[in-house]
């Protein structure tokens, strides 16, 4: 199977000069060849987005607000589709692409109300006969460049807000798992969206400093590890654009002595291990308050034994492989390194039951305890099926642990004390905060984005910082000595 770049409202026909494997990770094998963009592909694509924002910036709020609500019922309606593509290129199981298709359907129906979103303001007779008012108008042609972990939600963060608000986009996808993207704008197409205004282009770091650098590219936004987090917020803004990168995380679950264990250990679990780990918001560090370490620790480990890992498409696989075999051959030497600095190897995830074929890029659940702040399984995002406990005396301990670690992403407090919880969400620097919720992901009507080392830039995504970041203000100040007169129409006034 031949995955090829999606530009001007088609597939494109070109020849690629460079192409990468597209593997089943459940099985190991090949399962297609992405073609890679050349700086000229990339340029094609923003040629086609340029040509079109200069008729869809025009396009009225009803027009698109009409296309934003056709592609949320198309989307819908092939959920299960899509679903299915992501858990053959990415492995997730089919339950937890359906629940990243189903969220990536919130933000889609958070553009739905652009006519809503982009009302200004208006004061009249701000001066004798003068009317001052501001609108919000689209950059232009946008960047997207997202990740593997999340094929469809992440794009969906970032492309409907952007169209909605009138700008054109050109999305890099990961060259990992990059049919989804191609999925998306063919349902975009369908759903009446104008040739041009939405394009995919695959490929490396090659067509990413294109994009990057590409005069006409006016925003970018990205979702990746920190250290390219941080390389496309320096490149992009160097070259003046507007950046918001978002970048990894260490995410932190505090666990109180009055907690209830069970339900703590459950969303350990749950938090940890969802997705392989594989996931920006995953917990990765437990901070067990004494002296609930032993008991927590003990819950935690058995569940993890009746976890069932396999092939994400067969019936009751709970976990599946990692999305690359390099990948979780790097995940994997994690185990042997926590091990030789002193940590308590609980669970060793290489030795777990495995519902699948031999050759898949497999690792089960891991779970360490007694795991200081200077070693490498914690001070490193693994971003795979790794748990560690650090204990602590106090919950001041703890709130020293999560916020003097760099990054700043998620964090969730257990506990059944209101108090406690309130000063948590007031003392901890991190961004994104659940009481009692181990992934705080903010529903589409907020915005979603961390601080410190997970987020480069001044906007999050998504929600009303998306629409901040896909527009730019304009204020109009105006007087108007000679009123006119439209002539009479007694017919009942229709948007169009």
């Amino acid at each position: 199977m031949r995955i090829t770049h999606w530009i001007g409202g088609k597939a494109w026909t070109g020849i690629a000069q460079r192409t990468g494997d597209v593997y089943d990770p459940a099985t190991g094998r090949v399962g297609g060849q992405v073609d890679f963009a050349s700086a000229a592909d990339v340029d094609e694509a923003v040629t086609a987005a340029r040509e079109a924002f200069s008729r869809w910036r025009h396009a009225s709020l009803a027009q698109r607000a009409n296309v934003m609500f056709a592609f949320r019922e198309l989307l819908n309606a092939r959920k299960s589709d899509l679903a299915e593509i992501i858990t053959a290129e990415h492995g997730k199981v089919l339950s937890d692409a359906a629940g990243e298709i189903q969220r990536a359907l919130e933000a889609v129906e958070f553009a739905c109300g652009i006519p809503q979103l982009l009302k200004g303001g208006f004061s009249e007779n701000a001066s004798t006969n003068v009317d001052v008012y501001s609108i919000q108008q689209p950059l232009g042609v946008v960047g997207v460049i997202s990740p593997f972990n999340f094929p469809a939600m992440v794009p969906l963060w970032f492309v409907p807000n952007a169209i909605a608000c009138g700008n054109t986009v050109v999305l890099k996808p990961s060259e990992k798992d990059p049919s989804a993207a191609n999925f998306l704008a063919e349902l975009f197409a369908e759903a009446g969206l104008p040739d041009g205004v939405f394009n995919v282009v695959h490929g490396d770091k090659e067509a990413v400093d294109r994009i990057l650098e590409h005069p006409e590219v006016k925003a970018v936004s990205f979702v990746g590890s920190t250290p390219i987090a941080r390389y496309v917020y320096e490149t992009g803004t160097r070259h003046g654009k507007r950046v918001q990168a978002l970048g990894g995380a260490k995410n932190h679950m505090v666990v109180l002595p009055d907690a209830d264990l069970d339900l703590a250990a459950d969303a350990a679990v749950s938090a940890g291990f969802g997705s392989a780990g594989e996931r920006c918001m995953a917990i990765s560090v437990v901070v067990a308050v004494d002296p609930v370490g032993d008991e927590l620790v003990g819950k935690i480990s058995d569940r993890i034994a009746g976890l069932h890992v396999g092939d994400g498409r067969r019936p009751g696989c709970e976990m599946g492989p990692l999305v690359t075999g390099a990948h979780r051959d790097r995940v994997r030497s994690y185990l042997d390194a926590g091990r030789s600095a002193g940590a308590k190897l609980v669970v060793d995830g290489r030795g777990h039951a495995i519902d699948g074929d031999d050759a898949g890029f497999w690792l089960g659940p891991t779970l360490f305890d007694h795991v200081d702040v200077d070693m490498s399984i914690y001070t490193d995002e693994i971003f795979g099926p790794v748990l560690s406990v650090v204990r602590v005396p106090s919950y001041d301990a703890a709130v020293d642990v999560v916020n003097a670690n760099p990054y700043g992403n998620g964090t969730a407090i257990f506990t059944n004390d209101g108090g406690a919880a309130r000063r948590y969400q007031n003392e901890i620097e991190v961004g994104m905060v659940g009481v009692n919720v181990a992934i705080p992901v903010p529903v589409s009507y907020y915005s979603f984005g961390g601080w410190k080392d997970s987020l480069f830039g001044d906007s999050h995504a998504y929600g009303p910082h998306g629409v901040h970041f896909f527009t730019r203000a304009k204020v109009v100040t105006s007087r108007w000595l000679d009123p006119s007169h439209g002539g009479v129409n007694l017919g009942f006034p229709q948007n169009s």
